[in-house]
């Protein structure tokens, strides 16, 4: 179901995204969004999670043999899945990402969002964090489009590039001032100089911290050469 930056996302590239439509983790919480509303042809969405209840088509564990998975889902393949904060809840990514390229279409897109500075929040389990580069050795037959892709914070609407500073907030007058940030550089200053009278040590007392901060790739898995 995934968050409401998630949604934004997904509702500004809808254009890129066909049937049929697998969504991953679809079970609605009461605070979980609503993707299959954003698809006209509801008959070709499939809602898949581990456990039953609303916005769940099929209870399916996708770490499981692929002849499994392939014959619940009735051999079907899929012109796009969404997998929105699911990875870091599954005990074997790699296996549960090997799974969902097989069942992309050959040319089909997959909208991976997952944490890399995060609370833990267990569904029941929370295993993992990710960094962008980690997420294309999950699916190494998947192009990732990096221009496209984007980092979000627990903010609402506040998307960032996906960068070596994904969700740094550094506390370095020179630095904000190289990237054009000069006002942001004279708070971080001034909260150092606070800092050396004791105040806000808790917070400054380190050269960087992590907004809360995850992202969201999509990619298209690429055509084999054979």
């Amino acid at each position: 179901m995934g968050d409401i930056n998630q949604l934004t996302f997904i509702k500004e590239h809808l254009d890129k995204f066909s049937g049929p439509f697998l969504e991953v983790g679809s079970k609605d919480y009461g605070t979980t969004q609503d993707l299959r509303s954003l698809f006209k042809s509801k008959a070709e969405y499939t809602g898949l999670d581990m456990e039953a209840g609303q916005g769940v088509d099929i209870v399916l564990d996708l770490t499981n043999d692929f002849k499994k998975i392939d014959s619940e889902l009735g051999n079907k393949r899929f012109g796009t899945i969404f997998c929105l904060s699911v990875l870091e809840h599954c005990d074997n990514p790699f296996k549960m990402a090997e799974n969902l390229a097989i069942l992309l279409k050959p040319g089909g897109m997959i909208c991976i969002g997952v944490p890399f500075s995060w609370q833990i929040h267990g569904y029941p389990n929370d295993y993992w964090r990710f960094t962008p580069e980690g997420v294309k050795k999950l699916f190494p037959s998947v192009k990732f489009d990096m221009d496209k892709s984007t980092a979000a914070t627990s903010k609402v609407n506040d998307f960032k590039n996906i960068d070596d500073d994904l969700g740094k907030i550094s506390f370095s007058y020179s630095k904000h001032k190289k990237n054009g940030h000069t006002m942001r550089g004279i708070s971080a200053k001034f909260l150092k100089m606070l800092s050396k009278i004791g105040i806000f040590t808790w917070l400054t007392g380190y050269r960087h911290l992590f907004a809360p901060t995850g992202f969201i790739m999509i990619g298209k898995l690429e055509e084999s050469k054979t």
